[in-house]
């Protein structure tokens, strides 16, 4: 932190006084280079060297548009994993303890050297006895121990972030962190990643377009995934793909069109459809791979997002402003300006046609009105979100002209159509009728419940107040000062009186015991002054 210009951060957490001297001890100093370099930079270049989990929680931070400006999700993106490989004798012992025996008793073929390094699994080419081309994911020795360590530290700094910074509060810290925990426990279990990528494969499998590769279970647990090996262009090699025969036009209307229909339709999406993770088949086909991160989309979630893609379309504020409110949650917000500024957007997209629309600014002005008014996206919105951002920049690199407000037009007209159909409509109201019998038929237990809780004296109220716990330390703090000073005010009192009473022993003339008395005060006193002053410091 100290090395990369984040002394001062260290100091406001009030981390041990051994790190706040650090960089005296170590001699260490911001370089020349990084001077002059945004707060961002510099936080990126720290989680960089902090290793795998910071590098992680960065891109996981990425996604977060909903809580920071476009110039720190910027360098949370440029983060990237430089990991050199791991040697041939690590990689087959790695085998040997994932799968029982050697690579070459499992694999006909198996290249030791990865076509893909990673801080947590890197990925070797390999052929099975039967032929079939594989791609090896191997997770790395000791990451787990590490990520574990790590993920400790961050519980910690998080707690410490909501106690002393009280403006960043209400961006839930410990909520992110855990968040950001459960997705990296989920992705150090190779087996879980497997379990995905069957269940994109049932979504697709009347797709003809839309590959996944398959996983070879015999071969596959928490610490090694064996999937089929994706033999096409990856989508990050432009070059490559003008001199093929592939039309890309094409490519990205049907990529576009598989990712929305795993948000709106399935309900089960990839998060990371960055160009790395796509790549282009014969016959135009599309193939994902890496499904280590995921999102998942409630129905009423994308019910919510349909009614939002329809009040923009239909220029309806109070559509836009009932949407982002219901996703405020427990955020206090100050309705009159928020709703001035709901209109004072809507104002910049009326008489932008709808096929004019671009998803990304759109969402980009959506986060910024959000953003100053303190509002926290729900994680799963927050992701999608980003994903969104990810496809229509995909797909431009593929095709300038592209827009992806054409593809999610067809799709929230289905969502619509489908919402209002008389069978979904009888559904619902069946819900909601035995949702209602149930709660006037648990009404008389839950009164007696009440009752007998009052009469016993059980009955509580649980109020959850924010910071109690930091209150009842500084109200601890000010009643020692005040014992201190009422202590000090007694021993000048009873000093003084000894000091009139000539006898007892002598200390340079003067009675010992009141002498002794006025220095014990004295230093209750300075010790008071400073506390005072200390304490005003830290505010």
């Amino acid at each position: 932190m100290i090395r990369h210009g984040l002394g001062e951060f260290a100091q406001r957490l009030k981390l041990p006084r051994a790190m706040e001297k650090a960089g005296e001890w170590l001699n260490l100093s911001l370089p020349d280079s990084e001077s002059s370099q945004p707060t961002a930079v510099r936080v990126r270049l720290a989680f960089e060297e902090l290793g795998p989990t910071f590098i992680k929680l960065g891109q996981i931070l990425s996604t977060r548009v909903d809580v920071f400006p476009p110039d720190w999700i910027d360098e949370f993106e440029k983060l990237q994993n430089r990991v050199p490989p791991l040697p041939p004798a690590m990689v087959r012992k790695l085998i040997v303890d994932a799968l029982g025996a050697e690579a070459d008793q499992l694999f006909a073929e198996f290249d030791m050297q990865p076509i893909g390094s990673a801080s947590i699994a890197q990925v070797h080419r390999a052929r099975l006895k039967d032929g079939s081309e594989v791609a090896v994911k191997l997770r790395r020795p000791g990451i787990a121990d590490k990520v574990e360590a790590d993920l400790r530290i961050l519980a910690h700094l998080a707690h410490l972030l909501e106690l002393e910074f009280p403006e960043l509060r209400r961006y839930q810290p410990s909520g992110i962190v855990a968040q950001f925990s459960r997705s990296l426990r989920r992705e150090l279990d190779l087996a879980i990643e497997a379990r995905n990528m069957e269940r994109f494969a049932r979504d697709f499998i009347d797709d003809p377009f839309v590959e996944v590769p398959r996983v070879h279970w015999e071969y596959t647990n928490a610490a090694v995934n064996v999937q089929s090996y994706v033999d096409g262009v990856p989508a990050s090699d432009l070059a490559r793909l003008r001199d093929s025969s592939l039309d890309p036009v094409l490519l990205a209307q049907r990529g576009a069109d598989a990712v929305l229909k795993m948000i709106l339709v399935n309900g089960f999406f990839h998060a990371d459809p960055h160009p790395g993770n796509v790549f282009f088949l014969a016959e135009h086909r599309i193939a994902f791979i890496d499904f280590g991160m995921v999102g998942r989309i409630s129905h009423v979630r994308r019910d919510e997002i349909v009614d939002l893609l329809s009040a923009v379309a239909e220029r309806n504020e109070h559509g836009i402003i009932d949407v982002l409110v219901e996703w405020t949650g427990n955020t206090p917000v100050d309705m009159p300006k928020f709703a001035d500024e709901v209109g004072e957007f809507m104002f910049q997209y009326e008489h932008v046609p709808l096929k004019g629309l671009n998803i990304s600014q759109l969402i980009g002005d959506i986060m910024a009105l959000i953003r100053n008014h303190g509002i926290v996206l729900p994680p799963d919105m927050a992701m999608l979100f980003k994903a969104l951002v990810t496809l229509e920049g995909l797909g431009r690199q593929l095709n300038p002209e592209f827009q992806l407000v054409a593809h999610i037009t067809p799709f929230v007209k289905e969502l619509i159509v489908a919402r209002y159909h008389p069978a979904a409509l009888l559904k619902r109201g069946r819900q909601s009728l035995s949702e209602g019998l149930e709660m006037i038929a648990g009404l008389p237990r839950d009164l007696v419940r009440i009752g007998r809780d009052m009469r016993h004296g059980k009955f509580r109220i649980n109020l959850d107040l924010q910071r109690l716990d930091s209150f009842g330390k500084q109200l601890d703090r000010s009643s020692n000062r005040l014992t201190m000073g009422i202590v000090t005010g007694c021993l000048i009192i009873g000093s003084s009186i000894v000091m009139t009473v000539n006898a007892g022993p002598k200390l340079f003339g003067l009675p010992f015991f009141g002498f002794f008395g006025f220095m014990l005060a004295l230093f209750n006193s300075v010790w008071l002054v400073w506390s005072i002053w200390r304490s005003s410091k830290d505010l």
